[in-house]
């Protein structure tokens, strides 16, 4: 059962795809409110796919959760409709940011705000303007932004919709360190000012740990690693495999690996 404190709690997470893939093994973890949440693993260990659980995405795919909960707020969204989800709070920005490259800036901002109010639109567009005021001067199609632009316009619409809980799907995917640097100080400060709740997929171990209040750590569709993101970036095995230091043991190994009841 889910902490107070926490947002967002699954529990035993089974996903299959195609009625015979398993991809998420029981998978357990809590996002606290208030809170940067990052989740680290090697591609193909499930981390785009517990996001599109979470967001309701999976059915496209041919994919169902099988097993287990997911609970925000208390309440049980696991197989809720992707417009339900975001009209309760929870809002993805999609792995390669996803933006309509025929569609203006504003055009693409008030896709977010789908189901918002009319009279909220432009007080939000304006507060997007606000964190990113690069968007204000790109009055063409979104198709000729920088990768840069794009990364913010895809964060600029996720607040369209005034998010409780942001699902962040590898942010820094094709950025230069400069633009990372930036977009990464912009998520912080969303979440530092605005309160934003933010659950952080992220290949840049280092910057998402150096954001993150707490990590978890995924491999074939489990959590082997969880605690707070400083003592994560200390664990000699969290170096070895995602930081580029210290002597790799292997998380069975580790003395700090604590495997749980409920991810076995």
């Amino acid at each position: 059962m889910e902490a107070a404190e926490d947002l967002l709690c699954l529990e035993n997470v089974e996903v299959v795809y195609d009625e015979v893939i398993l991809v998420l093994r029981g998978l357990s973890m809590e996002v606290p409110k208030g809170k940067i949440t990052a989740l680290l693993g090697a591609n193909g260990a499930g981390k785009s796919t517990l996001l599109k659980a979470i967001s309701g995405l999976l059915p496209v795919e041919k994919g169902e959760v099988t097993r287990g909960s997911i609970r925000y707020q208390g309440t049980n969204i696991t197989r809720r409709q992707p417009s339900d989800i975001v009209a309760s709070g929870i809002f993805q920005v999609m792995e390669g940011r996803r933006i309509i490259q025929d569609m203006t800036v504003v055009e693409n901002l008030r896709l977010g705000a789908f189901s918002k109010p009319r009279s909220d639109i432009a007080g939000n567009i304006e507060r997007v303007f606000e964190y990113f005021p690069v968007l204000r001067e790109r009055t063409g199609l979104a198709g000729y932004l920088s990768g840069g632009e794009q990364q913010m316009l895809a964060i600029g619409r996720a607040l369209m919709a005034e998010p409780k809980l942001v699902l962040m799907d590898e942010p820094s995917m094709g950025l230069s360190p400069v633009l990372v640097q930036e977009v990464f100080g912009i998520i912080e400060r969303l979440n530092k000012e605005l309160g934003v709740t933010i659950l952080l997929v992220e290949q840049n171990a280092n910057i998402a740990l150096s954001i993150a209040n707490r990590g978890y750590v995924m491999e074939q569709g489990k959590i082997v690693l969880d605690g707070a993101a400083q003592e994560l970036k200390e664990n000699e095995d969290v170096k070895a495999f995602y930081l580029g230091g210290g002597e790799r043991t292997g998380f069975k190994n580790l003395k700090s690996f604590k495997r749980r009841k409920r991810w076995l």
